[in-house]
């Protein structure tokens, strides 16, 4: 009889997961608030859960007997995860460090005494009263950002007293918990680092190049492999990356971490998420890049099944480009097959017509992605982003 894993998610991003292990013959559960989740289709069984409910989602794991649990491309239903696995003895991260984790400012507070990367103290605030009490004593520019954020919702820099207090209101809004953390602005080039540890092994599958928004929104718009930063500086990125697993106390499962690099090579860890990344990160940009099946084995760890992470292909160059486009109404989409044709690109998209396009503030306004492979990926992907965007008919 099939392995039977359990997914917490359905939407976009996780549904390739699911994909994935059906291919590999497992027997897929999926959990959605949303009763029109993609991953519905995509699973042997579902059920209408909000992937944030602890109770209910361990509930349904005993019921259904599952044999693993993951989630990927959302921090929301780490807990859950984490939950499901350490009350029925499968392999996870261990709850504490998934709480710890799903903790910006306790994360900072482990890895500032762990010196684990080369960031300064960062000052936690849970309520406007404390900002109006502390916002005289910061030395700016600050980030301030929600404790337990997810896809740069309430990110924002602050660069003097005045406009220090609505960042916070905006960022406890965007928190469950309501706590938001400021921490030293870094002047430097963001990038990205995916690991796998298994049963304590720590694997750092790769360091990705990440291009972002300008101020104030700071989303991601693509990432690329490989890095370019000289074999030294990336071996310190490798280095601070273990350390702070080590410090996080992180025994089993996916790490997405984002850093910033200035030009002096000081490396600032920014964010911390226990689950796959998201933007293609495992389903496309590992995989290409490295030669590793990321999904897979992560599959496989999460049913105890054995795994191996030595490439099975070689590496290229690879980028993606989210799809962060002109604001409207969608009348007409362009051809994607004759795109993909021509320009010898992957399209992954949710685009319909009738939708409304965003304008670009998060992660979460992003319709799709070009992936792009060669020496010339990044321009590529640029290139049919701008296409796509300009053969877009809008009302």
């Amino acid at each position: 009889m099939a392995k039977k894993l359990l997914m917490l998610g359905g939407g976009f991003l996780q549904n390739f997961v699911i994909r994935k292990a059906r291919d590999l013959g497992y027997y897929v559960y999926c959990l959605d608030a949303n009763p029109n989740a993609e991953g519905f289709q995509a699973a042997n069984e579902s059920a209408v859960i909000n992937i944030v409910d602890e109770e209910a989602c361990l509930a349904f794991a005993r019921e259904k007997k599952v044999d693993g649990v993951l989630t990927a491309a959302t921090d929301y239903s780490v807990l859950s995860m984490s939950r499901i696995a350490t009350e029925l003895g499968l392999p996870g991260i261990n709850y504490d460090s998934a709480r710890l984790i799903k903790n910006k400012a306790s994360v900072r507070k482990v890895l500032f005494d762990a010196k684990a990367d080369d960031t300064g103290y960062s000052h936690i605030i849970d309520s406007i009263e404390c900002a109006q009490q502390i916002k005289d004593k910061i030395v700016y520019p600050v980030m301030v950002k929600p404790c337990d954020g997810s896809g740069s919702r309430g990110a924002a820099r602050v660069d003097s007293a005045d406009e220090f207090v609505k960042a916070c209101e905006v960022a406890i809004g965007c928190s469950i918990s309501h706590n938001v953390v400021a921490e030293p602005f870094v002047h430097g080039r963001e990038y990205g680092v995916e690991s796998f540890v298994n049963n304590g092994d720590i694997h750092i599958l790769a360091v990705m190049q990440k291009d972002m928004t300008l101020p104030p929104y700071y989303a991601e718009l693509g990432h690329a492999i490989p890095s370019n930063l000289g074999e030294n500086l990336e071996q310190k990125v490798k280095n601070c990356v273990r350390q702070a697993l080590i410090a996080m106390g992180v025994n089993h499962g996916s790490v997405n971490m984002d850093l910033l690099i200035n030009d002096k090579g000081d490396v600032h860890i920014i964010d911390v998420g226990a689950r796959m990344g998201g933007n293609l990160i495992g389903s496309h940009i590992i995989p290409l890049g490295t030669g590793v099946d990321y999904m897979g084995n992560m599959i496989k760890a999460a049913v105890g099944d054995p795994v191996d992470f030595n490439p099975i292909t070689n590496g290229v160059q690879v980028a993606t480009r989210l799809l962060a486009l002109t604001p409207g109404l969608v009348e007409d989409l362009p051809n994607f097959d004759d795109i993909r044709e021509t320009y010898k690109v992957t399209i992954e998209h949710h685009l319909s017509v009738g939708d409304t396009i965003n304008e670009y503030h998060t992660n979460l306004d992003g319709c799709g992605y070009v992936v792009a492979t060669g020496n010339d990926a990044k321009a590529l992907a640029e290139k049919v982003k701008v296409l796509i965007d300009n053969s877009i008919v809008r009302k």
